[in-house]
């Protein structure tokens, strides 16, 4: 589980209180959405309200607030239902591009997965009903009338978008949960829908550009722009959804005693000839010094080994052509998948030692070739 302390909550927003014990965060990426929302919709209003004057503006301002509080009620419904099932939840974040509810680690099922996510766009439906309720009783030539007009459509539009069926919409959970539901794996489904994700994005740019070409036009400048955060926002959050999902995929296969170099112990004090010796009669181990306690303290440089005069081999003690290990750089053939990656996060360096169960040296373990299993990518060696 994730955890946010107060100082990193300031750098990260300013702090609006909690729901339910969840904080809310809004973030200063907000105010770019609400300057833009006040420079395009105050003049409109302006020009709907003419007595208004300079207070369309405020009038513009107002909307965007009632758009946040829209964001805020849809990201509440995630966090409430979640705390209805005891699910971790870290904070709610209120953002330019909406907000998002943070959960820390938890074990669910398909069908819990998707309520907590309809929960927000139902939360919307609710906001637009009643503020459908709200208009009936409004003169429709009054700035209350076009206010909650367009907090009605905000809310259908935030309602209807989110449950477009692909991440990181909430209506990916629906695709999510039904591949979930068949395969047994939570991974296949958000693969899955982050696929379908991608897929809404090239049909909204596809319903956006091609009709007004196949009518010999274009569409305006300010759709174009507002298409391309859209889709862009779409596709980079589907494809960061399907990259983590193959990660966690991958995270079982990965495994100290799988993905080691084989290697042999000696100990710390002794000569470079005992360590040519080893060399020759394995040259494909690599060389793990010990401390007197049997803890792996140094791996001895190959090059360096090679560079000592043959007449100074039993003088020099090998640990003069050692590089250290970090403090507690060393850990189980069978440690594996999260809890294995989790651990070697907090440890300094790049190279671990590999033990069995009696504590015996056994294999190297290099950073990059954990990187390499849990991204599927070969990491390049730097020069």
């Amino acid at each position: 589980m994730s955890s946010t302390g107060p100082g990193t909550q300031r750098r990260e927003g300013i702090p609006l209180g909690s729901i339910a014990g969840v904080p809310v965060i809004l973030a200063y990426s907000w105010f770019l959405i609400a300057a833009l929302i006040v420079a395009v919709f105050g003049p409109q209003v302006r020009d709907a309200f003419p007595r208004l004057g300079a207070g369309a503006y405020a009038v513009a301002l107002g909307y965007a607030i009632l758009l946040l509080l829209s964001v805020l009620a849809h990201e509440a419904a995630h966090a409430l239902t979640a705390r209805a099932y005891r699910w971790p939840t870290s904070k709610i974040v209120l953002t330019l591009w909406g907000g998002h509810t943070q959960f820390g680690d938890l074990r669910s099922t398909p069908g819990r997965s998707l309520l907590v996510a309809l929960a927000g766009p139902a939360a919307n439906f609710l906001l637009a009903a009643a503020g459908f309720g709200v208009l009936q009783l409004l003169s429709r030539d009054g700035v209350a009338w076009l206010v909650t007009f367009i907090f009605v459509s905000a809310n259908l539009l935030i309602g209807i978008f989110n449950v477009l069926p692909g991440l990181p919409l909430d209506g990916g959970r629906i695709v999510e949960s039904a591949v979930w539901k068949v395969t047994g794996s939570q991974e296949r489904g958000t693969v899955a829908a982050g696929w379908a994700g991608r897929l809404i994005a090239v049909l909204i740019l596809a319903a956006v550009f091609i009709p007004p070409y196949l009518r010999g036009g274009a569409p305006s400048l300010s759709l174009v722009l507002l298409t391309a955060l859209v889709c862009g926002f779409l596709w980079m959050g589907a494809g960061a959804a399907v990259t983590n999902a193959r990660v966690r995929l991958r995270l079982p296969q990965v495994s100290a005693g799988t993905l080691m170099e084989p290697a042999l112990s000696l100990p710390a004090g002794a000569p470079v000839g005992q360590a040519l010796r080893l060399v020759r009669e394995h040259p494909n181990a690599a060389l793990i010094l010990t401390a007197p306690t049997g803890q792996p303290e140094a791996v001895v440089d190959r090059s360096a080994l090679a560079s000592v005069p043959p007449e100074q081999a039993d003088q020099v003690p090998v640990s003069a052509v050692a590089r250290p290990l970090a403090p507690g750089a060393y850990v189980p053939e069978v440690a594996a998948g999260q809890e294995l990656v989790s651990y070697l996060a907090k440890l300094q360096g790049s190279e671990y030692a590999v033990i069995n169960s009696d504590g015996t040296v056994t294999g190297l373990l290099r950073q990059a070739a954990v990187v390499a299993a849990v991204t599927g990518k070969p990491v390049r060696p730097r020069r």
